[in-house]
């Protein structure tokens, strides 16, 4: 009989040692055991080095009776009937709390990995130029300094890249100009990486600045109705922070709430007339086809495609629209029809008011004048020799809100300078979409967004604006023409389901 062989021992890095596990073992029991004193100790120590640091920052003049009123409260709490126990307990208290764990920012206490310091070292480095000056005795900011004195709270990912920042910085710094805030935002953009989109939010207030990642907008909404009041148009989709109304939506077989960048229009509306800009292929006849769809259920649509390519055939024969014009004579005639048409609304709903009778009922039904790619139109009156279409938008544009008339117009951002006054003037509703630079996003919406531009970005995406409201970001529904042969199959039904259903011919005879 051969004698059997004895299981081999593993040796080597990876066999385990009973001394080791044994010693890791009484490591971690004693952590769990001692973790609140841990803690404890933790916010002790964060409140001594904010305690130090605000002593180092305040004036030699105000030190004296700062230490005499400490000294006296010291006096106080020692004299009173268990005061030393409630100090002692009210201390331990206070430390508990700044040693608390705040579920995944950190706090300027706790200690980050070699290669996490390294780089909120180097943030901090790019950062002095910028957020010191010469004459200050105690800069916040100074070369060789350490950038725990100024970054409160941080966050990595799993793949060590900077997710959230907390920083303060010098009241001196200018934070009330744009250009300052601008240059701070572009550096930290850098600095922490270009992959995400990081939302940068000023508290003047207090002198801080909060960074943070973006989440990703969700691009599988496509067209569908949305639960809106008469005079409501979904433009796209935003983060949820950002608008305080949520819309539900079905996206595939999944049905959530998506918070909406909702465009108001009326008589009661501040902004009645849009302005869509974007780079070639970016969703700006994307969205003026989402916002003709939404308009016809409730409204009149007349539409001209300066572009020609037929992305408005969809429409055509359809109950509600008017007209679809592409050639120049024919949005010539359409848009002359839609300034008288103008002009007699408004003088119904003038001479109604003025007779103490309601509004009649073709003045009470919204009209929608949408103008795809103007400039090319007016390039070919120019050449011809024949009136500018854009001119004929002037009355709509300045009398649109009493008369029900809205103004819906689209432009590549190349063909910003061939729009005329009267549209730029008057369509203070504002989209831009595509990979657009943060100073075309100011110079179009009139304001900054706060947020930095992703490098590579999906059709409908870019920034929009109301008036004089905050930049949110957007993401347009998804409204492809139905009839183009790339179309899917379940986004060609989608489309088609929204539009109404084809005029009846006239009998003949």
């Amino acid at each position: 009989m051969g004698r059997r062989s004895l299981p081999r021992i593993p040796t080597g890095p990876a066999a385990p040692s009973p001394g080791r596990e044994l010693a890791r073992g009484l490591a971690d029991n004693a952590r769990d055991m001692l973790y609140p004193l841990l803690v404890v100790a933790r916010g002790l120590r964060s409140l001594a080095t904010t305690g130090r640091h605000g002593w180092g920052r305040m004036p030699r003049e105000r030190r004296g009776p700062t230490l005499l009123l400490v000294a006296s409260c010291l006096a106080i709490v020692a004299l009173v009937p268990y005061g030393p126990t409630l100090g002692t307990a009210a201390l331990l208290a206070a430390g508990a709390w700044a040693g608390r764990d705040r579920g995944g920012a950190r706090g300027a206490a706790a200690e980050p990995g070699e290669a996490e310091s390294g780089r909120l070292q180097a943030l901090y480095e790019a950062l002095v130029p910028y957020f010191s000056a010469p004459q200050d005795p105690r800069p916040l900011y100074a070369p060789g300094g350490d950038w725990r004195q100024a970054f409160e709270e941080y966050a990595f990912d799993g793949l060590g890249r900077l997710t959230a920042l907390r920083l303060r910085y010098p009241g001196y710094f200018t934070d009330g100009e744009e250009g300052a805030r601008a240059r701070i935002e572009q550096l930290l953009h850098v600095k922490a990486g270009r992959g995400p989109e990081y939302r940068f939010d000023w508290d003047e207030a207090a002198n801080r600045l909060a960074l943070g990642v973006l989440p990703v907008l969700p691009t599988d909404v496509w067209a569908q109705r949305f639960v809106t009041a008469p005079g409501e148009t979904v433009l796209g989709f935003t983060d949820p922070s950002a608008v305080l109304r949520t819309v539900p939506v079905t996206a595939g077989e999944e049905t959530y709430d998506a918070p909406p960048v909702v465009w108001r229009t009326g008589p009661r509306s501040t902004e009645p007339h849009l302005l869509a800009l974007g780079q070639p292929s970016s969703g700006v006849t994307t969205l003026l086809r989402s916002v003709v769809l939404q308009a016809l259920l409730h409204g009149e649509v007349v539409v001209v495609d300066g572009g020609g390519a037929g992305e408005y055939a969809c429409l055509e024969g359809r109950e509600g629209v008017l007209a679809v014009e592409s050639s120049l004579p024919g949005a010539l005639a359409v848009l002359e029809w839609a300034s008288h048409e103008t002009e007699r609304r408004l003088l119904a709903a003038g001479r109604a008011r003025r007779e103490g009778r309601a509004l009649p009922a073709d003045v009470r039904r919204p009209l929608w004048i949408v103008v795809d790619r103007p400039g090319a139109l007016s390039h070919l009156a120019a050449r011809d020799g024949r009136p500018d279409p854009q001119d004929l938008l002037a009355v709509p544009l300045r009398h649109g809100r009493t008369a029900q008339v809205t103004v819906a117009v689209g432009e590549q951002l190349e063909g910003v300078g061939r729009l005329a006054e009267a549209v730029l003037a008057h369509t203070r509703a504002r989209a831009v979409l595509g990979a657009v630079a943060s100073e075309q996003v100011t110079a179009v919406l009139g304001a900054p967004s706060h947020t930095t531009p992703a490098d590579h970005v999906p059709p409908g995406r870019g920034y929009a604006r109301v008036g004089t409201g905050p930049v949110h970001r957007l993401q347009v529904p998804a409204t492809p023409d139905p009839y183009d042969e790339e179309t899917g199959d379940a986004q060609r039904q989608a489309v088609l389901a929204l539009l109404p259903r084809p005029v009846a011919a006239s009998p003949t005879g």
